[in-house]
Order: C-alpha cells, then structure tokens, then sequence
C-alpha cells in the first residue's frame, strides 16, 4: 500500500464515531523503517496555514483496522 492509498481515506475515531480528518504526513522511524504516526490536517479552520500548529498526531498503536475506505483508530 502507498501513502497516496492512505491520504485518500478518512480517519474515524471509534470511541465516539467522529470523522477525525486526512493524512497529510507520516512520522517514520528511520532506522527501522517502521511507521510511528500519522499527522492528520485540522479541519477546524478555512485558512490551512493558520493550522499548521493544530494538525493532529495518531500514533500506529491507536489504529484499529485499515480498510476499503476509512481508517478507523481508537482516540480516547
């Protein structure tokens, strides 16, 4: 799967069944190679350069299932 595969999903918490937003970026650990967290854009403002400080972390552990469509994580 490509990241491109993945910032076409959106991403919804299932602790409270919320559209968390898209992926705009990944944290990868760069001596294993291994994905630590996905950085999701802020959909609280129009203005996406006054988001840039309010863009989300979800860490790989909180992910619950990738699928078809969505990524459905568990955010408490």
């Amino acid at each position: 799967m490509r990241l491109s595969d993945l910032q076409n999903k959106n991403l919804v918490n299932t602790s409270d069944g919320k559209n968390i937003g898209n992926i705009v970026d990944v944290n990868i650990d760069y001596k294993s190679g291994n994905i630590n967290s996905f950085i999701i854009e802020s959909k609280t403002n129009m203005f996406k350069f006054l988001n840039k400080d309010r863009d989300m972390e979800v860490r790989w552990e909180e992910i619950e299932k990738i699928g078809e469509d969505v990524i459905l994580v568990n955010i408490k």
